[in-house]
């Protein structure tokens, strides 16, 4: 073959790059919802390079997460799982792909991915791995992590809390549909977050409607005196991060207090878990009364994150020390009822549910 033949064939038939991990995601979609995975090839590229293999082959399709420890780790990509008449089988299968253990100094923390092995053999891994919800240090240079969950963390978190037998398997199905690999696509544009760019006129428009097991009240706000503080609170209850969450504080003749996002129901997703920074205190003349309603905090003056309470009677020794941003201007009747519910110490006896905190234009 000539040179130039050679290279009218290198023109025609180019050999394909080799494809580098570091560039590629799995889309994750399961029964629960959608989350992102990338990878780590440098530290374990072998395991990295059968999880492209197997999902390409469509291998985890019909599979189930099988077992978990809620908010703690997650399991899945055993083929036995497919067939949902052989619960007794389920994490039997999947192990012993050819594959060596990568072991290396990244931390197990939450939404890393790690592959799992047969106790006492290390080199058994193959199709199944387990998720880290909360972190695991214990396990480390146990296992061999390969890759980490970037978008959709709050669906595994929620995947983590199916409910469970004796065994720790799952009794609900929460299938994967499918896993597709591809190319990481460009980030997309900055977007300016809710409420940063309303003039302190417009920021007056607007109310806090807190809907709760014993009836509404409307917070009118006081951007004149604290706008970062009502921009922050909009822009969470924009997000929906008061949703599902609880009174957790009445103290009869002092405040009640809410917000705490400890109290939700479900857990928090990525978009609302990057709004629940600490503010900067804006320490104003608003006199703390009956309605008024002021940012809780810590030990120092710039920790208010989410939790607040409205107050039940004058306390001026909160003037000039807490950020007042807002104040009752409907509903302090439900203030008053929820005043009077039973409480051990300052905590509820029963739940006093915060359905939802919404952002709404006045009438």
């Amino acid at each position: 073959m000539t040179r130039l033949t050679l290279i009218l064939f290198a023109l025609l038939f180019p050999t394909p790059q080799q494809e580098d991990p570091k560039n590629l995601q799995a889309v994750f979609d399961t029964s629960a919802g959608s989350f992102i995975v990338q990878f780590y090839p440098s530290q374990a590229p072998g395991h990295v390079a059968k999880f492209l293999e197997l999902s390409r082959q469509g291998y985890f399709n019909g599979t189930t997460f099988h077992s978990m420890v809620a908010r703690g780790v997650v399991q899945g990509g055993d083929p036995e799982t497919k067939n949902p008449n052989v619960r007794e089988k389920y994490g039997s299968g999947g192990f012993n792909m050819g594959l060596k253990r990568e072991i290396s100094d990244l931390p197990l923390k939450r939404g890393t991915i790690v592959a799992f092995t047969l106790p006492g053999m290390p080199d058994s891994a193959g199709s199944q791995f387990f998720i880290c919800i909360g972190d695991q240090p214990q396990l480390q240079g146990q296992f061999t992590a390969f890759a980490y969950v970037t978008d959709g963390m709050d669906v595994v978190e929620k995947i983590s809390t199916t409910p469970t037998d004796d065994k720790r398997i799952a009794t609900e199905r929460v299938e994967i549909k499918s896993v597709m690999i591809r190319k990481i696509p460009p980030p997309p544009p900055p977007v300016a977050p809710p409420f940063s760019t309303e003039s302190l006129e417009e920021l007056k428009n607007f109310q806090l409607a807190i809907e709760t097991s014993m009836g509404k009240v409307v917070v009118e706000m006081l951007p004149d005196k604290a706008p970062n503080h009502v921009r922050h609170m909009l822009r969470l209850a924009s997000v929906g991060a008061f949703d599902q969450t609880a009174v957790h504080r009445v103290a009869p003749g002092f405040v009640i207090q809410l917000g705490d996002l400890n109290t939700r129901k479900e857990p928090m997703t990525q978009k609302i878990d990057a709004f629940v920074v600490p503010i900067n205190a804006e320490i104003n003349d608003v006199r703390h009364e009956a309605g008024i309603v002021s940012m809780a905090r810590g030990q120092e003056l710039d920790s208010a994150r989410t939790s607040f309470f409205i107050m039940l009677g004058p306390q001026p020794a909160l003037n000039g020390t807490y950020t007042v941003f807002g104040r009752v201007v409907e509903g302090m009747d439900i203030v008053r009822k929820i005043e009077m519910v039973p409480v051990q110490g300052e905590s509820p006896v029963t739940r006093v549910d915060v359905y939802s905190i919404r952002a709404i234009r006045r009438n």
